[in-house]
């Protein structure tokens, strides 16, 4: 540790006995480190904050996603600081002072594009336009007044483009689905005109609407279902033949006693129940079948001489089962019907396979067209009523929440912080220097020093005797070195000052 400590005396005993040079070293680098700071143009910073709301409960009615909303706000804000943007930017700010030709008006789309920053926060509806301006050919009012211009262009911008970029977008869209619709309705009508004439060409051969292959598939699926009506038909006819055959034709006559009377009745009721579809198990119509049981039994050796009358419930059923035969009978002529017409198209089908294929493909070539003009309609329509929602409710709802501000002091450089580098920059360079020279110019402060350069073993050391005029003479000098290294803080402190009084001026 003590050979530590005599090492660290012996250096700083180096640097003090150069300690000339070292200020001198000092000076210079300090007073060159302070004019090129002198020397860096201020740069004035402008800021604004807009907020962009996009959310609209009419652009969700109409497919217009909280997703897709925000992806045009993005590429609003990627575009901000295009090519385009930028030599508006340009041309609308006093920047255009300063140009004179295109070259001048690309090196300056170039400087601001490095110098404008659009920023989303953590909430994406807030943004941050900033933009710095630090021209050297400027002057400081100028460059703060150009940022502001700057910042204030650019959101002028950002609600051209969210009004105007929308509307323009549009009606390109528009424009191009109505020259599709043209060419599509115009293929249309020609595969239209075309399977018109082909129909009328082959009228008595193809009859019907359809191809081949629609049509037959169509009387398969319509026999399929007369199929199933046609059982539901024979079973109500078999259960009205059934009733039928269970209702006496003729009711007997009225006798004297009244007998024959109330045996009608019930045979009546009997009638209508049955036609009614209850069954023989039913537990009214057993009750009633022995009413009338007995009531012939009661009424067997009375009126005999009473006639007949027809049986009205038995000429009920009877014009049911006539109807329901009708039905049966007009199901059967049309599944044989069907049934005859889908022979003959197979047979057709078969006979002439090329005529039903280009009838196929006719008909496959309209449908496809069919759909394909349907499609852009439906998306013409949806794509002007989109655009009409955006031009009435604004596909982003825009407000400035902080106007660009109007910098009154430079924000680079950081001239304070830069003297004081220099400073110390120049005090190290010093320092530095006169150590080098000590190592170059090496002595031997001490006998041990001496003893190892030369390996050789030192007898002894005399000390330096120093006279009163030596001392004055060195005390003067320490006053001027003092005064010189305290002129040379003091010239930076004088320079800080200056660089706060200005910004407070400014």
């Amino acid at each position: 540790m003590a050979g530590l400590l005599d090492e660290l005396l012996v250096v700083l005993h180096g640097i003090w006995t150069r300690r000339w040079l070292a200020l001198a070293v000092a000076w210079g680098v300090c007073l060159l480190g302070w004019l090129g700071v002198a020397l860096i143009p201020n740069a004035y910073q402008s800021k604004a904050r807009v907020y962009v709301n996009t959310q609209s409960l009419l652009e969700d009615k109409v497919g217009i996603t909280q997703v897709q909303s925000q992806q045009d706000l993005d590429r609003l804000r990627s575009t901000l600081a295009s090519t385009d943007n930028l030599e508006k930017v340009v041309r609308d700010t006093d920047l255009s002072q300063t140009v004179s030709g295109p070259h001048d008006i690309a090196a300056k789309i170039t400087t601001l594009r490095e110098n404008i920053t659009v920023m989303a926060q953590a909430d994406p509806s807030m943004i941050d336009i900033t933009a710095t301006s630090a021209d050297s050919s400027l002057s400081d009012g100028a460059n703060a007044r150009i940022a502001r211009q700057v910042v204030q262009k650019l959101i002028d911008i950002f609600q051209e483009e969210n009004l105007s970029g929308d509307r323009n977008e549009t009606r390109q869209s528009i424009a191009f689905l109505d020259q599709q619709i043209g060419e599509r309705g115009k293929q249309l009508a020609a595969a239209e005109q075309r399977r018109v004439e082909f129909e009328q060409r082959y009228a008595g051969v193809l009859p019907g609407a359809g191809s081949i292959g629609q049509r037959m598939d169509a009387a398969r699926q319509e026999i399929n279902n007369i199929d199933s009506q046609l059982v539901q038909a024979q079973s109500a006819l078999t259960a009205m033949n059934g009733q039928l055959a269970g209702t006496p034709p003729t009711l007997p006559g009225v006798g004297g006693n009244g007998g024959p009377t109330a045996l009608a009745q019930a045979q009546a009721d009997l009638a209508a129940m049955r036609a009614r579809g209850w069954t023989s198990s039913h537990p009214d119509v057993i009750a009633q079948v022995r009413q009338v049981e007995a009531l012939r039994k009661a009424g067997g050796g009375g009126g005999g001489g009473a006639g007949s009358t027809p049986n009205p419930a038995y000429l009920s059923i009877r014009s049911m089962q006539a109807e329901r035969a009708a039905t049966v009978q007009a199901l059967q002529t049309r599944k044989a019907q069907l049934q005859a017409d889908l022979s003959t198209m197979t047979s057709r089908q078969t006979s002439e396979p090329g005529l039903a294929a280009e009838q196929e493909k006719l008909q496959r070539d309209y449908d496809v067209l069919k759909t394909q003009y349907d499609k852009l309609l439906a998306d013409r329509e949806e794509i002007r009523l989109r655009g009409d929602v955006k031009t009435e409710t604004g596909s982003a709802q825009f407000r400035v929440i902080q106007p660009p501000s109007a910098p009154t002091a430079p924000t680079a450089p950081n001239r304070p912080l830069l003297l004081i580098g220099v400073l110390v920059l120049g005090i190290g360079a010093g320092i530095g220097t006169a150590f080098a020279m000590g190592q170059l110019k090496g002595t031997f402060p001490t006998a041990a020093r001496l003893e190892r350069a030369v390996g050789m073993p030192v007898i002894g050391s005399i000390s330096q005797t120093v006279s009163v005029a030596q001392i004055a003479i060195e005390k003067q000098r320490r006053k001027w070195f003092a005064g010189a290294s305290g002129g040379l803080a003091a010239l930076c402190l004088v320079l800080i000052a200056i660089e706060f009084v200005q910004r407070g001026t400014a």
